[in-house]
């Protein structure tokens, strides 16, 4: 999901850590060490990793082509392969079958099995194009803000992870208690008690 769609969800993270020394510098060096790689024609069925926010399929980190003011925007890319189950079964019963004729045997031993379907998946993986998914994100450095364009639970656990690995920070997810536990300078008792608190359910029409 994008900036500039026309309907947009958002996860707000609040960014935790310091870069002490030479921040653009570092910033820029981590996203080119962990831009997205191209995986088709490769036997991988997945990919994740940082790409531009105006040229997706040429990352360019280059300058201050991702920089505004105090923000920076980039993307997140994932890129998935994905296999239809029943083509797999057929290509892997052909290649058992195969295997039986040329040894002349009637059954194959269980890891025999399994190290032919691995075969049968790198060999299906190599033909298949990956479907990309972008999802932008601004980070206004200065107020240690993140605002992730999507709610998608495995698109953030994606983010979450790279973003670690990249910049050696860590994203907390801002909702009424992470807000109100981390930028409301509440005294030790308000906190006891924010903690004590449970979730209330809401429900939709009239009870009798």
């Amino acid at each position: 999901m994008g900036v500039l769609s026309s309907s947009v969800s958002i996860t707000r993270y609040r960014v935790q850590g310091e870069i002490e020394d030479g921040f653009m510098e570092t910033v820029t060096a981590a996203l080119k060490n962990n831009t997205i790689r191209e995986i088709d024609n490769e036997p991988d069925d997945k990919s994740v990793g940082w790409t531009s926010f105006q040229s997706s399929f040429q990352p360019d980190f280059e300058g201050s082509s991702f920089v505004i003011g105090t923000h920076l925007i980039f993307s997140l890319r994932i890129d998935k392969k994905s296999l239809p189950a029943k083509v797999v079964d057929k290509q892997v019963k052909m290649a058992i079958a195969k295997r039986l004729a040329q040894s002349e045997r009637e059954t194959l031993h269980r890891n025999e099995k399994s190290e032919i379907k691995d075969e049968v998946l790198r060999r299906l993986y190599m033909r298949v194009p990956a479907t990309p998914n972008m999802y932008d994100l601004i980070w206004n450095y200065e107020e240690k803000v993140l605002w992730f364009f999507t709610n998608l639970k495995a698109a953030n656990e994606e983010l979450e992870t790279l973003f670690a690995k990249s910049f050696k920070l860590s994203l907390v997810r801002m909702f009424p208690y992470t807000e109100a536990l981390m930028t409301a300078e509440l005294a030790d008792e308000q906190k006891d008690r924010l903690e004590k608190l449970s979730p209330t359910t809401f429900y939709r029409g009239s009870h009798a």
